[in-house]
């Protein structure tokens, strides 16, 4: 009787690792098509190497929670200074600073768009900015500073940087302030680390911001066609979510090297279990 139970645990041990090293092969490792970027699809027109694509690019215009950075210079200060913005050096690395440690650059130094799409400057008071270009609001920052100003001088306009948040399956999630007017995607996924092994590159969830509210996107990293879409470049307070694939809910490798480490480690453990109960 004894010999039949030992047998019959036995049976049953062997039955759950031959199951268990099923699903580690077929399951475990994530193939080389769900991580590399920018392939040719079937099911896509395919983009040669050496192809030239033109950018479609629209204006990019204010909404809510935007900051700009608004600079007047007159004729006395272009004298003194020259051309250059080195006065503002100090102010800069202070941000910087600001910038290392969690805060934003422009939150100090910088004019926000509240929620009635308006910024407040010294002597215009309110002024709308909301869906205008960062032209439009230096043409019309220009014009109102006109009735104060009979000099000539210099208005300067930027918009303070892309804000943007990067979430789930990131080696450095969190949210993020680069000093540019314009970022691609993946310049932005480099920021925060690129993507993990296991992230579902073929379907990120992309949160955009546009005047009357916000829209969720889905965005094939994998498609080479990326490059021709209004996904390509990222906008400011956009927000970017990377979903696990199913490797990560069975808990298995990431590659074959873990895999293999997995395989050898249930191995182990049965033979144990086996020479525990011949004994």
């Amino acid at each position: 009787m004894s010999n039949f139970k030992r047998t019959s645990s036995r049976r049953g041990i062997m039955f759950l690792l031959s199951l268990s090293f099923l699903v580690i092969s077929f399951s475990s490792c994530v193939s080389n098509k769900k991580i590399i970027y920018l392939q040719n699809q079937e099911q896509s027109a395919a983009l040669d190497d050496g192809q030239m694509i033109n950018y479609d690019l629209l204006e990019y215009r204010l909404q809510f929670n935007d900051i700009i950075e608004i600079q007047v210079l007159t004729i006395e200060d272009l004298m003194k200074n020259g051309f250059s913005l080195s006065d503002q050096m100090p102010a800069m690395n202070m941000g910087m600073q600001m910038g290392q440690g969690g805060g934003d650059i422009y939150y100090m130094t910088g004019y926000s768009v509240d929620k009635d799409g308006n910024i407040r400057i010294p002597m215009l008071g309110n002024v709308k900015v909301t869906n205008l270009t960062i032209d439009e609001v230096r043409v019309l920052i220009e014009e109102q500073l006109r009735r104060y100003i009979s000099s000539e001088f210099f208005v300067r306009v930027k918009l303070g940087g892309i804000r943007y948040s990067a979430l789930g399956e990131f080696r450095k999630p969190g949210k993020y302030v680069v000093l540019q007017d314009r970022m691609t995607i993946f310049e932005a996924i480099a920021h925060a680390g690129d993507i993990t092994p296991i992230g579902r590159r073929e379907e990120v969830v992309l949160i955009r911001q546009f005047p009357e509210g916000s829209k969720i996107f889905k965005v094939n990293l994998l498609d080479r066609n990326i490059i021709n879409s209004q996904f390509y470049f990222i906008q400011p307070n956009d927000q970017l979510y990377v979903e696990p694939l199913k490797v990560r809910e069975l808990g298995a490798g990431e590659n074959a090297a873990q895999s293999l480490t997995l395989i050898i480690s249930t191995f182990t453990f049965v033979a144990l279990v086996l020479n525990l109960l011949s004994n």
